[in-house]
C-alpha cells in the first residue's frame, strides 16, 4: 500500500445527501473531489460562486489538515442549453463556449479560488463516453429505441438513492430539468438518454448506433473516471443537480463499476432573489462580474460565506455592505500588528474545529469577529477561509 493509500482518522464531518445525516468524513491521505462545472452559455451568477466557494473552503481546510486534493470540475460544452443559446446568437457553439468560460475562469479567480486539479470539457471526452454507453448496454441497463441509447431505471433497484423523492415528484424534475419524461421511445418515463441523435445544425459524432452527441449525464460519469478513477470521496454541486443528473450519475456508472460512485454527497443550497430561486430559468440572476465592479472580491466571497452551505441565502444588496464592514473591521485590528502565536492559534483552533464540524464557516466567522473586536491580528486566520485581508 503506497503513502497515498494509507488510511488516515477522520477528517471532519459533513452531511451525506444519500444517507441524510451528518457523518463523519475518513478520507485517504489523497482526497478526490469532484464538482459539477458550468453549462458555458452565460457569464457566472452568484449560485456558481456559492457552490465553488463552499469546495474551495473545504479544500484549503482538508490542506491544512495535511491532506492532498484533487477537485475536478468539468465544463459541459455540449447540451440542449448551449446549442440553444448559440443558434440564437447565430455563432458557433465552441466560440461562445470559449468566450464564458474565459469570462468565468477571470471571476472565479477575482473571487480567489484554488486553481481545479482538472477543469475537463465534455468535447474533450467523446471517445471515453462512447465507451462507457457501450460498457452500459453490454451490462443490460440500456436499450436502444429512435436511433437513441436510454438507460433502463428499471434495471437498477437503487434508482432513487441519492435524492430519496417520490415517483411524481421525480417525474416533475424531470420535465423542468430536460429529463423530457413525454419522449415517445421511453420504456418509462424516469428512463434517461445516453446518446442522441443531433439536429441538422448540432455538433455530431459517429457511434455504433448512429451518429449523434451525448445526453448530459453519461458526461459527467466518464469524465469522473477518467480524471479520478471508478469511485470520488466526495461528489457535489447545488442542489437542484441532486435530481435528476447525480440520481443518473450514480446509476450509469455503479451499473458499469459495480462500486460506490462517490462516498460523500455534498450539495450547497440555492440562491434566492426577490423570493425566488437564482436560476437562468427565471432571468433573475445577479452576476458575479457585475458585483465586483462595486464590492471588493473578498467582500463577496464573505458575504456568500455567512449563511451555512446548506442554509438557503435570501441575496440582497446588504449582504456586500455587511461584509465590507466586517472585512474594515479585520484589516484595523490586523494592519500593523505582530502576529500573537499564542493568541492565534487559540482562535484558530477554534476556526478549525467549526470547520470540522459539517463546514460551518458561519461561526468560524464569528469567532474572527471576537478576535478582531479584542485586537488580534486575524490575517493567517482569514487565509484559512480563502480571504486575503492585506490588500
Amino acid at each position: 500500500m503506497s503513502e497515498k493509500e494509507i488510511l488516515r482518522p477522520v477528517a471532519m464531518r459533513i452531511y451525506d445527501t444519500a444517507t441524510q445525516e451528518i457523518k463523519d468524513f475518513a478520507p485517504n491521505k489523497v482526497v478526490k473531489l469532484y464538482t459539477c462545472g458550468i453549462t458555458p452559455y452565460d457569464s457566472a451568477h452568484l449560485g456558481h460562486a456559492a457552490t465553488y466557494i463552499t469546495y474551495d473552503v473545504l479544500q484549503r481546510h482538508l490542506r491544512d489538515k495535511g491532506y492532498e486534493t484533487r477537485c475536478v470540475r468539468n465544463i459541459t460544452d455540449v447540451d440542449d442549453d448551449l446549442l440553444a443559446k448559440a443558434r440564437q446568437l447565430e455563432v458557433n457553439y465552441l466560440d461562445l463556449a470559449a468566450l464564458e468560460i474565459a469570462k468565468f475562469q477571470r471571476d472565479m479567480k477575482a473571487l480567489g479560488l484554488l486553481p481545479c486539479y482538472g477543469e475537463p470539457r465534455a468535447t474533450s471526452a467523446i471517445h471515453d463516453i462512447l465507451g462507457f454507453i457501450a460498457m452500459v448496454l453490454e451490462a443490460g441497463y440500456a436499450y436502444t429505441a429512435g436511433g437513441s441509447v436510454y438507460f433502463d431505471v428499471s434495471s437498477f433497484e437503487r434508482f432513487g438513492q441519492i435524492a430519496h423523492l417520490p415517483r411524481e415528484e421525480m417525474l416533475q424534475l424531470a420535465k423542468e430539468r430536460g429529463g423530457y419524461p413525454d419522449d415517445p421511445y421511453k420504456e418509462d418515463p424516469l428512463d434517461f438518454v445516453l446518446w442522441q441523435p443531433s439536429l441538422d445544425d448540432e455538433p455530431s459524432w459517429d457511434s455504433l448506433w448512429g451518429a449523434g452527441r451525448p445526453g448530459w449525464h453519461i458526461e459527467c460519469s466518464a469524465l469522473a473516471l477518467r480524471e479520478l478513477g471508478e469511485s470520488i470521496d466526495i461528489h457535489g454541486g447545488g442542489t437542484d443537480l441532486i435530481f435528476p443528473h447525480h440520481e443518473c450519475e450514480t446509476a450509469q456508472s455503479e451499473s458499469v463499476t459495480k462500486k460506490p460512485f462517490a462516498k460523500h454527497w455534498m450539495h450547497v443550497a440555492m440562491l434566492r432573489y426577490e423570493g425566488e430561486k437564482m436560476s437562468k430559468s427565471l432571468g433573475n440572476l445577479v452576476f458575479v462580474s457585475d458585483l465586483l465592479k462595486e464590492h471588493s472580491a473578498a467582500a463577496v466571497r464573505v458575504a456568500l460565506l455567512s449563511k451555512h452551505y446548506r442554509d438557503s441565502i435570501e441575496w440582497s444588496s446588504g449582504m456586500t455592505e455587511l461584509a465590507e464592514q466586517r472585512l474594515d473591521l479585520w484589516k484595523k485590528s490586523s494592519f500593523g500588528k505582530k502576529l500573537d502565536p499564542d493568541n492565534t492559534g487559540a482562535f484558530a483552533k477554534r476556526i478549525r474545529e467549526c470547520l470540522d464540524e459539517d463546514l460551518d464557516v458561519p461561526s468560524a466567522l464569528e469567532v474572527m469577529d471576537e478576535a478582531a473586536e479584542a485586537g488580534q491580528n486575524v490575517s493567517e486566520a482569514a487565509a484559512l477561509l480563502g480571504v486575503d485581508i492585506s490588500r
